[in-house]
């Protein structure tokens, strides 16, 4: 059974900063695709970023174009926990961030491309 479970939302103020995490169970991150994606209410849920690990040297990552700069996705293998460094943070970051897994191909920021999602954690980000 697979879980990811994410932490480290919460309330900021614009520029200020925040690092999510996403931890799972019955799944390892190694030698596989991960991906944040956020959701507000009435939008689409849009991928923010993503990140394959297969090793030290083969890390590749990607980020939308709104958080490019300002946010950082990596991975600690040994703990089997992929997190979202977020800088720079802007009212319009507010949203529900959750992480996903087991990219199934296509591309990367289509929700329907994942066949696992956490429950997802609320960033929200005053003016």
């Amino acid at each position: 059974h697979v879980q990811l479970v994410e932490s480290g939302g919460g309330s900021v103020q614009a520029g200020g900063s925040l690092r999510l995490s996403c931890t799972a169970t019955g799944y390892t991150y190694r030698n596989s695709y991960v991906a944040w994606f956020r959701q507000t209410p009435g939008q689409e849920r849009e991928g923010v970023a993503a990140l394959y690990f297969g090793g030290r040297t083969q890390t590749q990552t990607i980020y939308a174009e709104s958080v490019k700069d300002r946010f950082t996705i990596s991975q600690d293998n040994a703990k089997n926990t992929v997190y979202l460094k977020m800088s720079s943070l802007k009212p319009e970051d507010t949203a529900l961030y959750y992480c996903a897994a087991g990219f199934t191909g296509g591309l990367w920021y289509r929700p329907n491309n994942w066949n696992y999602r956490g429950q997802g954690t609320q960033v929200t980000v005053s003016s």
